[in-house]
């Protein structure tokens, strides 16, 4: 769970659910992998949090204006998670801690807020521990099934990334075709 946040095409998706599956097994005990997941997401969230405290606002705008576009970022997007920081406050931690693919990066503008470490780590914790305590418990369900969740979940995310690369890739070409 910790590179899960600290290299988000990693998903936890599948990662805390296999847990929940080994616990039926009797290999794991499901208080240990909630927590264990827990922490380690906390502590992924980190690095994320320092970038946007550490680096600033300017900085990183700078950078994403120059090289964001790989990654279909602008200054926008900053402007856009300080608004949601400003109108929901510190709550935007936590929900977003639940939220896959905003989980990772939500730490980077409480960094650039200076959210305070401790209450951010509180509501980092808080949504981690119902996100992992959710996918766990899932995986947990499923038991012996576990395996028919590839028959299902594997065309999907064929079906997702390719969607994605797609995206990125039309994303680049509309950029290079306005600056040009």
């Amino acid at each position: 769970m910790f590179l899960e946040n600290v290299f988000p095409p990693i998903p936890s998706e599948l990662i805390m659910p296999l847990a929940g599956f080994t616990v039926t097994q009797g290999k794991l005990n499901m208080q240990f992998v909630i927590l264990a997941g827990t922490l380690g997401s906390v502590l992924g969230a980190l690095p994320w949090y320092y970038l946007g405290k550490i680096v600033g606002e300017r900085r990183l705008r700078k950078w994403i204006d120059k090289h964001g576009k790989w990654l279909t970022l602008s200054g926008k997007d900053i402007d856009k998670s300080k608004r949601w920081l400003d109108k929901y406050g510190k709550a935007t931690v936590f929900f977003g801690r639940l939220i896959p693919g905003i989980r990772t990066y939500i730490s980077v503008p409480a960094g650039l807020d200076k959210m305070p470490l401790i209450p951010f780590l509180l509501y980092s914790f808080a949504g981690s521990l119902i996100w992992t305590a959710i996918l766990a418990y899932a995986g947990f369900l499923l038991g012996d099934n576990f395996q028919q969740v590839e028959k299902y979940v594997g065309p999907i995310s064929v079906i997702v990334i390719t969607s994605i690369v797609i995206y990125l890739i039309i994303s680049i070409i509309r950029r290079k075709s306005r600056q040009n």
